[in-house]
């Protein structure tokens, strides 16, 4: 079976937050402490292990460690030169975890970048070349479908999508391409945008799905995770971190345990049509391993969009 013929699809949970709970070393972060990506060249056992232990757990789609694999965000450590070789070698990384799986896929992960449009950060032209680049990459590397998430600027959002899909229309490729954006406690993405205006903005383009992640954890995306169940005719993702984040001694601590999690995740699933679920900031392999239980055998709500 596909990866756009799975009814359900179970996405893998937090990177970064998994990994800053590995014995990573100086050596291992080659003078690059904090990009993630780098550790897709410098130690990729430590990656590969991450992807490994949530295919354990249940996830059927592990994630690239790309997320700001871009020209843009890679220059901050001076590895701007690196866009091919880093979004090469996390496909490959990916690939190697779910040798010998049956109906396990991997997802081209493309961050917002640290530089947003609307706020004039960037001209869309530099923002628009960067993402060219960096799907020309995961393309080339053999990815199952794009994702791109954590969208906080619907500019930026358009920039990417358009970027990615000029990109598969020069390869001739038709990959799925998942959009995701990230409504804040608010109720509004950061720049201001609410989901009506997501779904307006994003309705002409070809998306396998919409939805959200990031920001907060399930129980605040309800309302609009409900408005794209009625309103949104393709698919609808949802990625939440777990729960709210709070400061506990200094620390940052997401509050749901792994079964409070995934009841919560259950609930959008049969009342809502979602049909692609996972992890965001704080979720572990035990959160994903307690999701696909409780979504074993489940078939997502039939949506009568409006």
């Amino acid at each position: 079976m596909t990866f756009s013929e799975q009814p359900l699809l179970i996405f893998d949970g937090a990177c970064g937050t998994s990994l800053q709970l590995m014995d990573i070393t100086d050596q291992d972060w080659s003078g690059c402490e904090g990009c993630n990506e780098i550790l897709n060249l410098s130690a990729p056992g430590h990656i590969i292990e991450f992807h490994k232990s949530m295919l354990h757990a249940g996830a059927m789609v592990v994630e690239t460690d790309t997320f700001g694999a871009s020209r843009i965000v890679l220059a901050e450590y001076g590895l701007q030169d690196k866009v091919k070789e880093i979004n090469h070698c996390a496909v490959e990384n990916a690939r190697t975890a779910i040798a010998d799986m049956d109906d396990k896929y991997i997802a081209g992960s493309i961050g917002p970048g640290t530089k947003l449009p609307s706020l004039g950060h960037i001209e869309v032209e530099d923002l628009a070349s960067a993402t060219r680049e960096q799907v020309e990459a995961l393309v080339e590397a053999g990815v199952d479908c794009l994702i791109v998430e954590t969208c906080q600027d619907l500019l930026q959002t358009k920039t990417a999508l358009i970027s990615a899909f000029e990109v598969l229309e020069h390869c001739s490729l038709s990959l799925p391409v998942m959009a995701s954006v990230t409504i804040e406690q608010q109720g509004t993405m950061l720049v201001g945008s609410d989901i009506a205006a997501v779904v307006a903005t994003l309705e002409p383009f070809p998306l396998f799905s919409l939805g959200l992640n990031c920001a907060t954890g399930p129980q605040d995306m309800m309302s609009h995770i409900k408005y794209l169940s009625e309103h949104w005719n393709p698919r609808i993702s949802v990625i939440p971190n777990q729960g709210l984040p709070e400061v506990v001694n200094g620390q940052t601590h997401y509050p749901l345990t792994p079964e409070n999690y995934a009841e919560q995740m259950y609930q959008f699933v049969v009342e809502q049509g979602v049909s692609i679920v996972g992890g965001c900031c704080g979720t572990s392999s035990s959160h994903i391993e307690a999701l696909a239980k409780r979504l074993e055998g489940v078939t997502p709500k039939l949506r009568e969009v409006c």
